[in-house]
């Protein structure tokens, strides 16, 4: 087992799944302390690293396309102290950190983990039932239905519609963007056969955001949310043309012929032909 404890938070790898909880120290984000504890199977992983700095390093885990719903759902816009996946090291703790990615790096070659996109998420999203309130609303999901609920800030066009209940069956899409510069953020659901396109200010099927605090707790709705939708690989492939399917079947086959081309010519190991194989069997 491998272990870092730090002001940040502490983080525990036992060989089958790494154990990511967030510190108590002030300069931990309410993003982060309202996300809690996160149990991250080994499968997830696509790599770890450890970037060292003169006064602090940084450890930075890196995930499987597809894997979570929450990195899916904020689609890399959380910023550096909300994001979970990454934890500040004191210098005098380098060694230790080196010593936990060696632990992890060992892990994923043993497992022989590929880093290709998954067709499952294999992290859980934020628990329900949860309940947010920022910018000009409060969005709150219990696993089958969503709330919008507004306040005194609201749009006089949106307000007037009222509190608005959406089934978790006509969601079809979830985005959360935060404020950037002069442009506000939002939480949007997109409605089956209801498409809009409407600024946040004025669609009923979103809550605008501003910039402050609580804003990045509204991406934990958008992860809950994220979660119990159909995964992005499964509605792409059934989109995705029978030809298309067909010639991605056909690359994977020549790839397995020109493994073993190279692996009967000498230029690759055993092992290293046995692992590149399962990575191709395993994308078939």
């Amino acid at each position: 087992m491998a272990e870092i404890i730090q002001k940040d938070g502490t983080w525990v790898f036992d060989g089958d799944a790494l154990r990511l909880t967030p510190g108590r120290d002030k300069n931990v984000s309410l993003f982060r302390k309202t996300l809690g504890e996160l149990v991250v199977p080994l499968g997830a992983l696509a790599g770890v690293s450890f970037e060292q700095g003169k006064k602090a390093g940084r450890l930075r885990l890196r995930l499987r396309d597809g894997a979570d719903p929450l990195l899916h759902a904020t689609g890399g816009r959380l910023t550096e102290p909300n994001d979970p996946y990454q934890l500040i090291v004191d210098s005098d703790r380098y060694g230790v950190a080196e010593y936990f990615v060696d632990e992890v790096r060992g892990a994923l070659f043993l497992d022989q983990v590929p880093a290709d996109p998954v067709d499952e998420y294999l992290v859980p999203g934020p628990s329900v039932p949860l309940s947010v309130s920022a910018g000009d609303g409060t969005a709150s999901f219990d696993g089958e239905h969503i709330r919008l609920e507004w306040n005194w800030k609201t749009e006089d066009a949106k307000a007037a519609a009222g509190s608005r209940t959406l089934t978790l069956t006509d969601i079809t899409a979830v985005e959360w963007h935060p404020a950037a510069g002069l442009e506000n953020g939002y939480l949007r659901f997109t409605v089956r056969n209801a498409p809009t396109k409407a600024p946040p200010k004025y669609d009923p099927n979103s809550v605008e955001l501003w910039g402050f605090k609580k804003d990045p707790l509204m991406a934990l709705v958008a992860a809950a949310v994220q979660a119990r939708l159909p995964h992005p690989a499964t509605t792409a492939a059934a989109q995705a043309p029978p030809d298309a399917v067909t010639q991605d079947h056909d690359a994977l086959l020549r790839r397995l012929r020109e493994l073993g081309e190279l692996h009967r010519t000498g230029v690759l190991t055993d092992e290293e032909f046995t692992m590149a194989k399962q990575a191709v069997l395993k994308r078939m």
